[in-house]
């Protein structure tokens, strides 16, 4: 895989070098700020050529053990795509683990790092990002009340001033909740707010509005939002979507910053593959997921092992039965 970096005094003109020598097959690998904080950094990597394509394939049909064949199964199912699904048989090949579903955690272990939100306290707010409808806002109202339960002053922020009716959704949860909602219009106006909340508050949230990944403008609006406050980007995504759509959207949403992913309506699909699709190609950590329509216990974080679980839901413990030794039957 060939990788390289890319500095420019901007997000839009790191990214047009980039396609302009990778092309529009590139993969966004990380995104940091420039050294002495002026500008941007991108570092991508090219997809694998043709020849480790078909090198990929003899190792698949090489590691056709009973449990990577279960595996396969089950994430071909979840329409994981098929790069991804091959390097994650791959690795279930490799761990020499007889068990379906504990093999299958140790390769996500391999291939996703997880990093759940706290629920204490951090140094840097944390905005939630991504396309319209995807639970924004609802996900700020679960991660505040998880904090709130647990006795930490939480903050809220509304930037979303595209949205009719966004702020008010949020009043209404702040409300019962007893946090108080402050409003942001603008990159100037965010910054001011958050100064106003780290000050007084364990933790922030922030809810962004819903915009284009596909529109330069939105995502340098976005940018400029993140820059601003200082902000630690959370991608947004419900399950169930197309994987290649998933995938431009994570690929888009990293490029700006993001760093993880926080899945909503897993209660209301039953295939994973956008999420992880849209994990691998931007990259992103998974950290927290959605699966009810409930504030109060509405998030929870996530591992390599309750994906599994997701991933091959009806896989039969192993047996711990102890079988006694057979008798010879008596002579009659």
């Amino acid at each position: 895989m060939r990788l390289k970096s890319y500095t420019a005094p901007s997000m839009a003109e790191a990214m047009h070098l980039l396609r302009q020598e990778l092309g529009d097959d590139a993969i966004i690998v990380s995104t940091q700020r420039a050294a002495g904080g002026k500008g941007v950094r991108i570092t991508a990597a090219l997809e694998p050529s043709d020849v480790e394509d078909a090198i990929s394939e003899m190792l698949a049909e090489a590691n056709r053990t009973p449990a990577a064949e279960v595996v396969r199964e089950a994430l071909s199912e979840h329409g994981i795509p098929p790069r991804l699904m091959e390097r994650l048989v791959n690795a279930v090949h490799t761990g020499g683990v007889d068990d379906p579903q504990m093999a299958c955690a140790a390769a996500l272990e391999a291939g996703f790092t997880f990093a759940p939100l706290p629920d204490h306290g951090a140094p840097r707010p944390f905005m939630l990002v991504g396309p319209p409808g995807n639970g924004k806002s609802m996900a700020v109202a679960k991660l505040a009340a998880r904090s709130a339960l647990k006795s930490r002053r939480v903050g809220i922020i509304s930037a979303d001033n595209v949205r009719a009716g966004a702020t008010a959704q949020l009043t209404a949860f702040t409300r019962i909740l007893q946090i108080e909602l402050l409003t942001a219009r603008g990159p100037d106006s965010l910054q001011q707010a958050v100064a106003d909340c780290q000050a007084r508050y364990d933790i922030v949230f922030i809810d962004s509005p819903g915009l284009n990944p596909f529109k330069q403008s939105d995502l340098e609006y976005l940018t400029a939002l993140i820059e601003a406050a200082n902000v630690e980007p959370i991608l947004v995504l419900a399950a169930g979507a197309d994987p290649a759509e998933a995938a431009e959207v994570g690929e888009a949403f990293g490029s700006v910053g993001a760093t993880r992913l926080l899945a909503t309506r897993l209660d209301t699909t039953r295939r994973l593959g956008s999420i992880m699709a849209a994990a691998d190609a931007a990259p992103l950590m998974f950290c927290d997921v959605s699966a009810s329509p409930h504030v109060v216990n509405g998030v929870t974080p996530i591992n390599a092992g309750i994906m599994a679980r997701m991933l091959l839901p009806n896989i039969p413990k192993p047996s711990t039965k102890t079988v006694s030794p057979r008798t010879e039957a008596s002579p009659s």
